[in-house]
């Protein structure tokens, strides 16, 4: 079995290898806009949430062909959501994954627009995956669309606007990192195992397994915010404080903040028992999250 470092990069390959396939060319007309699709979607993103849609796949029993519309899927959606939350009118940021930003490059008017069409390849795709005993096209749309809607995805991102200023009390912050990366992470876990066939139990331990590994991601995010440089992110560091954004570490501080993020990964793995073997390489990730650097 091949070690996590080369696992996350043959599967980063897989994933590329699809999008590339499913984004239309920087040639087809209009050109512009899938140029700028492509410049956001290609611009070295970590492909987590798609990587993680095809272990929770494999943990299930299913193989990673009938997975991968899916988890393209989640990868367009999230960097919708990037294109959209680096707007001026939003976080307003300059720079993501290493390089200048979708508005940067191609003006404010262009960027929404190719958020708008990188969000509706995502249903495109969603409904692409091939259904099975357990699960059909209606129910991983239904799934999708849920998550990125103002229940979710746009509900957090709203929270997270009106909270700039503000001390946001500890259950108001959770729900923000609940909804803008907790959901569709687990939603992303979920997609992958609901494509295998998945079980009521196996849907329900992945969603737990999601839903704390999320949290705890997002919590490391907010670490790395004030302890890396915005060359070891990829994007601009210190933006948190310089929003004057509430975040667990300015609530709770680095050091319960760290040990917060344990806590979530540990409650993730053992959501994880049910599944038992099948799960390694979900284990492996959570790890690898809560561990990582940028």
């Amino acid at each position: 079995m091949p070690d996590l470092k080369t696992y996350l990069a043959d599967r980063s390959a897989l994933i590329d290898a699809a999008l590339q396939r499913f984004i239309p060319s920087a040639e087809t007309s209009p050109a512009t806009i899938h140029k700028a699709m492509r410049h956001s979607m290609f611009a070295g993103g970590k492909r987590l949430r798609p990587i993680l849609c095809l272990a929770a796949a494999e943990a299930c029993g299913g193989d990673v062909e009938a997975a991968m519309p899916a988890a393209c899927a989640v990868e367009c959606l999230h960097t919708y959501s990037l294109i959209h939350d680096d707007l001026p009118c939003m976080d307003d940021d300059d720079f993501r994954r290493g390089v200048p930003t979708c508005h940067k490059v191609f003006g404010e008017g262009i960027a929404v627009l190719a958020g708008d069409a990188l969000q509706a390849l995502a249903f495109e795709l969603v409904a692409r995956t091939p259904a099975n005993a357990a699960f059909n096209a209606a129910d991983y749309v239904l799934e999708l669309a849920v998550t990125a809607g103002s229940r979710h995805l746009i509900g957090g991102q709203v929270m997270d606007l009106e909270g700039e200023g503000k001390k946001l009390p500890l259950d108001d912050l959770r729900y923000v990192h609940e909804s803008k990366t907790a959901a569709l992470l687990t939603t992303s876990i979920k997609l992958g195992g609901m494509s295998a066939g998945a079980s009521t139990g196996q849907v329900q331990a992945l969603h737990a397994f999601g839903w704390n590994t999320g949290l705890a991601f997002q919590i490391i995010d907010d670490i790395l915010d004030v302890t890396q440089t915005s060359e070891k992110l990829g994007k601009s560091a210190g933006k948190d404080l310089a929003s004057d954004k509430s975040t667990y570490p300015a609530l709770l501080g680095l050091k319960a903040s760290h040990e917060e993020a344990d806590r979530l990964t540990n409650e993730a793995m053992a959501a994880l028992d049910t599944l038992g073997e099948g799960s390694f390489r979900l284990r492996q990730l959570a790890k690898h999250l809560f561990s990582r650097e940028h």
